[in-house]
């Protein structure tokens, strides 16, 4: 299905004043509309603008398509979004104080515009910052789904040699994967349980793997995933039992890959409640534990069982410092066949197929190419 393109009366008037800048709005669950916004514009010597070359699709696109928002936030007929976070592009322009990028970069984009002056900014805790600009975060900032698209250039990260734009757009949930095992403190030698084998999961496979980590099981209902994920990282894998307890299911996991009194630490990426609580009886005394997959606000935990067990329960939010730097470096190091993550690439004005496939979970990553852009390298169904 593609999207019409429409326009609002100011924007037909300003056209003669304006480049077009295609973008994608969410306008409510079911409701998009490719309409035309005024063309950025330098406004700070520290701004870049990026033309947008390739769109991520994240779970989190899936569920506004589907609810309209998440977390209290939403979108509306009256205040619609531009959607998509996970982007790379081509620097376009930059302010008179950038000096790593230039037009004509390829770059991979973190998609966020904090204070950098709270105290949780000057910690390094960014992601932290009440007063953080999160790309299609209502109410009002806008995504990458756009044809230009301003960004602090700080923020922009230009790809290495031999990597694709493609490929950059994976940065995005590489830094979510780089800030999970960071959080965990993941040591060389160490096991590690990773819960849900899509592509948070798998890039906290590939990044766990440079931190040192011996074992790494891959966990998923899904045989095909399991399957992937085996080969993606050299991952040990488990299957649970739907009819068994956590409690059972954790003690399984432990006999088929000899963890002694359990895992040195778990990487939870699914949000259900049974992975959860099986997360806390698969953990040896005083492993650790991050949160990163989305479920229900409220689930029921065993809350005694961490606690006799010492375990560090830590969630986890977006990336910070540093998080980019380390998913750069993955790309980099081409450790890791990351461009078979890519299930299909959409036009532009396909967005919501994108969307509808990820919804139906039709492959691992798919994505939506920027606007007017015809990649002659074009990938289907890998």
């Amino acid at each position: 299905m593609a999207l019409s393109v429409w326009t609002t009366p100011e924007s037909r008037i300003s056209e003669h004043l304006t480049k077009q800048n295609p973008s994608v709005f969410l306008y409510g669950p079911g409701k998009a509309k490719i309409e035309d916004t005024p063309e950025p514009t330098i406004t700070d010597p520290s701004d870049a603008i990026v033309r947008i070359k390739f769109v991520g699709v994240c779970g989190s696109d899936v569920h506004f398509w589907n609810h309209g928002g998440i977390n209290g936030k939403f979108v509306s007929e009256s205040q619609p979004l531009v959607m998509g976070h996970e982007a790379s592009g081509v620097v376009y322009a930059v302010g008179s104080k950038v000096k790593h990028v230039k037009p004509g970069d390829s770059v991979a984009i973190e998609p966020g515009r904090p204070c950098r002056s709270c105290d949780r900014c000057k910690e390094g805790l960014y992601n932290l910052c009440p007063e953080m600009k999160f790309a299609a975060c209502p109410p009002d900032t806008p995504g990458c789904l756009t044809k230009y698209f301003k960004i602090p250039a700080d923020f922009c990260y230009k790809l290495p040699p031999g990597v694709s734009r493609q490929e950059g757009v994976l940065a995005e949930p590489l830094a979510v994967a780089a800030h999970a095992v960071r959080m965990i403190g993941l040591k060389p030698g160490q096991t590690l349980i990773i819960f849900g084998a899509g592509t948070i999961g798998l890039a906290c496979g590939a990044v766990a793997r440079g931190f040192g980590a011996k074992t790494v099981v891959a966990v998923d209902l899904l045989d095909q995933k399991l399957e992937f994920a085996r080969k993606f990282s050299n991952s040990k894998t488990f299957k649970p039992d739907l009819k068994a307890s956590p409690e059972e299911n954790a003690a399984r996991l432990i006999e088929e890959n000899d963890l002694g009194l359990g895992a040195d630490a778990v990487i939870e990426a699914t949000g259900a409640e049974s992975s959860i609580v099986t997360a806390v009886h698969v953990l040896r005394p005083g492993g650790s534990c991050v949160q990163t997959g989305l479920g229900k606000p409220v689930i029921n935990f065993p809350i005694l069982a961490m606690s006799e067990k010492e375990l560090h329960m830590h969630g986890a939010f977006r990336y910070n410092q540093g998080d980019f730097k380390v998913a750069m470096d993955v790309l980099e190091a081409g450790n890791y066949p990351l461009k078979s993550l890519i299930s299909e690439i959409f036009d532009f004005e396909q967005a919501t197929d994108a969307w509808e496939a990820t919804k139906q979970g039709r492959g691992i990553k798919n994505m939506i190419r920027g606007y007017g852009y015809r990649d002659p390298a074009r990938i289907s169904h890998l």
